[in-house]
């Protein structure tokens, strides 16, 4: 079960990006839990994760939020643009894989 975090400003502008990779991952046969939240909830969810990916909205906050899930050893990276705006939830989903390893 492959577990990973989409963090935006408030949680809304990533749940569809959230469904998109879901049926990405069904398509291929893939288990993975991923959830948005807002950055707000960063610190209580984040430690729940494999990956942490970031809204560009919030990319700014990448340093901040990296040192806090440095002590889980989770990565935090934001998303491509492009993807992001285009809902690309394959390419997505393809980058949060890559980056569990």
């Amino acid at each position: 079960m492959k577990k990973i975090m989409l963090c935006c400003s408030a949680g809304m502008s990533t749940s569809l990006l959230v469904k998109k990779m879901e049926a990405s991952a069904q398509e291929r046969g893939i288990e993975a839990n991923i959830k948005a939240f807002g950055v707000n909830e960063f610190n209580e969810q984040v430690v729940n994760y494999e990956v942490v990916l970031l809204g560009p909205q919030v990319k700014y906050m990448q340093q901040d939020l990296q040192k806090i899930a440095n002590q889980y050893s989770i990565k935090v990276e934001p998303i491509n643009m492009m993807d992001y705006g285009m809902q690309k939830g394959d390419k997505v989903l393809d980058f949060a894989l890559e980056l569990i390893g």
